[in-house]
């Protein structure tokens, strides 16, 4: 971020404040590490860890004991990686273990916490990152093995950003073909597995990174989003998110043959999923920072001013052509009767034209790829893959260059209808999906069935990819053995308003991991 925005308020002050035991965890105490501090003393010696294995504390907690000297770097990250070799195997999400060279990063992060050296805020954190993004050195594969000589000359900008704050990559995320999915599987590295059940999605596209944070590999994975991949994930697995307004976190691959379309690149987002809505928030507040690759960062203050209270929500009335399981309309009336309990007012309303919205995202997103990109991913992808994009194509209008023009006009209006709509209801609590999470191929079964989906099931979700808008998914309930979340949305670089709300439902509702770990016990 640019200074201005941490001068005026360091997110990860309010992070540790709400959800850390051990203390704020602000820039200022998380930049310098003194050489008294590291030497031993009554203070130092009573620094208390987290309770349970390290794999299990959040990512406030990890950088706090690291910091404190409770916890080495090194004993953090070997904990991880004994618990990735324990369970990634039965869920394959993570496809590249990068455990030898993270042993090695932990060695210097202690290193540097002993001779006193400035510490970021993730110093020595364990995360993973999605493999679709430039990782130095290694093929960006994005789930296509064709893919093998695309190695990435340099960090992308969410890597370094990461690296720079301190963190550990201990693996790499499994992401569907060109992650173009809402169903992580590709011929590379095979079918991610949820880890509630074994039986449905783990998501997509960020399948991979959702699992593994699920499952307690790594205290924050990567992924990005742009019709859903951070949220479904989200929803699936059980944990928290936040699709960041576009803009927000720099994005670039060198590796790859040409630069982005413009309108899929004005509707992706890259983030972080965890399983503490803090943690989610301070990954947000180092994955920000400025990186001059892309033209279209933004270098707006991660915290704005605090609307007039009592803050009003819209809980969104769904379109009568979807039908809404019931298990689905009582997780929503939890997660607004914990908003109402903190302080917010809920009020059931109409948003401005979902409908429309998705359809503008649908019949963008779609043509511009069949114009821009469709014949070479074709070539070189599976028979799934054939069929789950012929599924989506199958509610998009073909467009001529006039309609095109049209469409991307009218993707203003949307957006400027949403903006108004914030004025009178800063947060939205809308539901991720509409139906019980479903098979981990069931995209493959029909077009009609991917249609299905897209359309009547997770509406929701991308039609917010068209607006830029940054929406969070936080878990509220675990119904027949299966997590269901809500979405929360804001206006433009109002991140932090759909946090807060976020983390008013996780207050009251819990932190869904611990019960999956029971289960996987």
């Amino acid at each position: 971020m640019a200074k201005k925005a941490t001068k005026n308020q360091s997110v990860s002050k309010k992070v540790a404040k709400t959800s850390s035991k051990k203390g704020p965890v602000s820039k200022r105490a998380a930049v310098k590490v003194t050489k008294k501090a590291t030497t031993p003393s009554r203070k130092s010696a009573v620094a208390r860890r987290p309770r349970g294995p390290a794999w299990q504390w959040s990512a406030v907690e990890t950088a706090a004991a690291i910091r404190s000297g409770a916890i080495s770097a090194v004993e953090t990250v070997e904990a991880h990686l004994e618990r990735m070799h324990a369970v990634n195997p039965r869920l394959n999400a993570v496809v590249v273990d990068l455990g030898e060279e993270a042993l090695k990063a932990a060695h210097g992060a202690d290193k540097q916490r002993a001779r006193g050296a400035e510490l970021g805020l993730l110093h020595g954190v364990p995360i993973t990152i999605k493999e679709n993004v430039d990782y130095e050195g290694r093929p960006n594969f994005n789930g296509v093995p064709a893919n093998k000589n695309l190695i990435a000359p340099s960090d992308s900008p969410v890597v370094r950003n990461l690296k720079k704050a301190g963190a550990i990559v201990i693996g790499l995320t499994n992401t569907p073909e060109f992650s173009f999915r809402g169903f992580t599987d590709n011929p590379l590295h095979g079918l991610t597995l949820n880890p509630w059940d074994p039986d449905v999605t783990c998501g997509g596209s960020s399948g991979g990174a959702g699992s593994a944070v699920a499952a307690g590999i790594g205290t924050i994975a990567h992924g990005n989003d742009i019709g859903g991949s951070l949220r479904w994930p989200a929803h699936c697995n059980g944990v928290a998110t936040i699709k960041p307004t576009q803009g927000r976190i720099p994005a670039f691959n060198a590796s790859a043959t040409a630069e982005r379309p413009m309108l899929a690149h004005l509707m992706s987002a890259q983030g972080p999923l965890a399983r503490h809505v803090a943690d989610v928030r301070l990954a947000l507040e180092v994955m920000s920072q400025r990186d001059p690759r892309d033209p279209w960062w933004v270098p707006a203050p991660l915290t704005g001013p605090k609307p007039k209270g009592p803050i009003k929500v819209a809980l969104a009335k769904i379109p009568d052509d979807m039908e809404v399981d019931p298990a689905v309309s009582a997780a929503l009336r939890q997660a607004a009767d914990h908003l109402e309990r903190s302080g917010y007012r809920v009020s059931e309303v109409e948003v401005p034209d979902v409908n429309g919205v998705w359809q503008t995202w649908c019949d963008i997103i779609t043509n511009e790829t069949v114009v821009m990109q469709e014949a070479g991913m074709l070539k070189v992808t599976s028979e799934d893959f054939h069929k789950a994009w012929g599924g989506m194509k199958t509610k998009a209008n073909v467009l001529d260059l006039k309609a095109w023009m049209q469409a991307t006009a009218a993707r203003n209006g949307h957006i400027r209808a949403w903006q108004m709509f914030f004025e009178d209801y800063p947060v939205v609590l809308a539901p991720t999906t509409v139906k019980p999470t479903p098979g981990p191929r069931e995209d493959t079964i029909s077009a009609e069935r991917v249609q299905e989906i897209f359309w009547g099931e997770i509406r929701f979700i991308s039609a917010i990819n068209v607006l830029g808008l940054p929406g969070a998914v936080v878990p509220v309930a675990v119904h027949d053995g299966k997590p269901i979340g809500v979405q929360l949305i804001a206006g433009r670089y109002r991140e932090d308003l759909a946090l807060d709300a976020a983390a008013a439902i996780e207050k009251r509702a819990g932190v869904l991991a611990h019960r999956l770990w029971e289960m996987m016990a």
